[in-house]
């Protein structure tokens, strides 16, 4: 029996999925993790290392990471990807001019090979603050600033036919952790893909 094979009859037998939560400092990450949890949302401080919170969302425990985005944290992201299940991307929908800087960063991450084969959901957060009619045309031009395809595969890897799969499933969502616009909506596709993926012999 291989690991591969191991790991998902453990995670069958648990109904666990990892979910790593990254993203540019600011961006709202431990502001949706709170909201999705119906806590106070008022006052939030910095990540400044990481979070891990439990979320029980139908038959299956959600473990989010949520790992702070300052420039100094970033290179200790990689101390995280390990058995990640869900990779969330959170983008600030109101900081248009942090999209460079937040694609280079998404990029880097997509490459590692630890995250090859982990489900890719990208919350384009804070749409509250925009007016209702632009709402939608913002996060199309979000996902195409990032280099985003409609969802879809984003990255796949299949030079032979013995290759494992090294490919992301993707969603761009527009969202809000104030209002929780879309938030189980977001619920809904981590727990869908990942049972499509890895609870197929159940």
């Amino acid at each position: 029996m291989g690991l591969l094979t191991v790991i998902r009859k453990q995670k069958i037998k648990d109904k666990e999925i990892r979910v790593l939560m990254l993203g540019l400092d600011n961006a709202g990450k431990t502001t949706l993790v709170k909201s999705i949890l119906h806590e106070d949302v008022t006052t939030i401080s910095p990540t400044l290392g990481f979070n891990i919170r439990t979320i029980q969302h139908g038959q299956y425990k959600l473990n989010i990471w949520d790992v702070g985005g300052q420039s100094t944290l970033r290179p200790f992201w990689r101390n995280y990807f390990e058995k990640t299940d869900t990779l969330v991307w959170v983008v600030d929908a109101t900081a248009t001019d942090r999209l460079p800087d937040c694609k280079v960063e998404l990029n880097k991450v997509l490459d590692e090979d630890r995250l090859k084969g982990a489900g890719l959901l990208i919350l384009v957060n804070k749409l509250d603050m925009i007016p209702e009619q632009e709402q939608e045309e913002t996060v199309a031009r979000i996902r195409a600033m990032l280099g985003l395809p409609e969802d879809s595969d984003v990255n796949k890897d299949a030079n032979n036919d013995n290759s494992t799969v090294t490919f992301h499933e993707s969603k761009v969502l527009g969202c809000s952790a104030f209002t929780r616009m879309n938030l189980d909506v977001a619920l809904d596709w981590i727990v869908d893909e990942v049972k499509a993926r890895l609870y197929l012999l159940e």
